[in-house]
């Protein structure tokens, strides 16, 4: 099969940043799908990875890096139970294994869905990994109830974002929250406005962005942006006893002695934690994706694509991460095959 890897992390710009190479086909273990991949997204995740996975070395077999994929099941293990071949799905995968920038795939049956019907590849392969950690972030983490948030505040910061987009969806559509999302630029702000946030703030000066929006503190925050960044704006603006969960890991120390005063709990949030240490409830990254294709189906809430690409090659994959990597993306870069 096809795929697009990396030997070295290079700059996007460098000729070998990504390499296009054959290799072959993988085989499906017990519980496993194998997909024929049409479309994938590209995250912050896969620039990260690409960054640091092979720095000052060069790797022997090309790392595969891909985690969100919509495709079409062509073979199924042995023990499989929740899908059949020529099922069409759509899934995140597992940081560990390798990706889905390639013709082909394995997938644990536990943490794929069935793609909602009403929904292109493209516009499916937008969602599983920013659903699942949006998910995970507000009913897990966080534990908000459904239909809960009435004249309850909850900050999101990075809105327009992947994570931001959905999440902003499931808060309103889900939970009823009155939701408050930073947002910096003109077309940033519209899209969240989309998106359902019922309020806009500027994360530069958030703070008082927050006080000018008459807003002093908020009962929860979702913090899809930079964690160092924003802490001490989180300390000031969270309410006592509030709780704050963050997807994005810190390069320095942050003071959690801010939070005691007020007894405020933060929460991490990593989707592959559980296909990764393969927990007991593994399979409810399965059962998060059944209900968002059941969401969508119903028109409940909508696909985050944004931009459409297309090619299985290295040039559009340096394309989409250079996009990335500038910090000037909103939704979700779709490439298709």
């Amino acid at each position: 099969m096809k795929a697009v890897g990396i030997k070295k992390s290079l700059p996007i710009d460098h000729s070998d940043s990504f390499i296009e190479f054959n290799t072959e086909e993988p085989k499906p273990g017990d519980s496993d799908l194998l997909v024929r991949i049409k479309a994938v997204s590209v995250n912050p995740v896969d620039f990260k990875v690409r960054q640091n996975a092979a720095k000052n070395k060069e790797l022997d077999t090309p790392k595969i890096l891909g985690w969100d994929a919509a495709g079409i099941v062509e073979r199924v293990g042995n023990k499989v139970t929740k899908f059949k071949q020529g099922d069409e799905v759509f899934y995140a995968g597992e940081i560990d294994q390798p990706g889905c920038n390639a013709e082909l795939q394995l997938v644990n049956e536990n943490i794929a869905g069935h793609k909602p019907k009403n929904l292109s590849f493209e516009e499916a392969a937008a969602l599983p990994l920013t659903a699942l950690t949006a998910w995970e972030c507000i009913f897990e983490r966080l534990k908000i109830e459904e239909n809960s948030g009435e004249n309850r505040d909850i900050l999101v910061i990075g809105g327009a974002g992947g994570v931001g987009s959905i999440g902003i969806q499931l808060l309103k559509k889900l939970t009823k929250f009155n939701v408050i999302a930073t947002a910096s630029r003109n077309e940033t702000e519209a899209w969240c406005r989309n998106m359902g946030a019922d309020v806009i703030v500027n994360h530069k000066n958030l703070v008082e962005e927050m006080k000018a929006k008459g807003y002093e503190n908020v009962d929860y925050i979702l913090n899809f942006s930079d964690t160092e960044l924003h802490w001490d704006a989180m300390a000031e603006l969270i309410k006592p006893q509030g709780e704050i969960c963050s997807i994005v890991e810190t390069k320095d120390k942050v003071d959690l002695n801010k939070l005691k005063g007020k007894s405020v709990a933060f929460h991490w949030e990593l989707m592959f934690t559980r296909a990764k240490f393969q927990t007991p409830d593994m399979h409810k990254q399965h059962e998060i994706l059944e209900r968002v294709s059941k969401l969508l189906e119903e028109k409940t809430i909508e696909t985050t694509l944004n931009k459409t690409f297309s090619g299985l090659n290295s040039e559009t994959f340096k394309e989409v991460h250079s996009l990335q990597e500038s910090g000037k993306s909103i939704g979700k870069n779709v490439i298709s095959f």
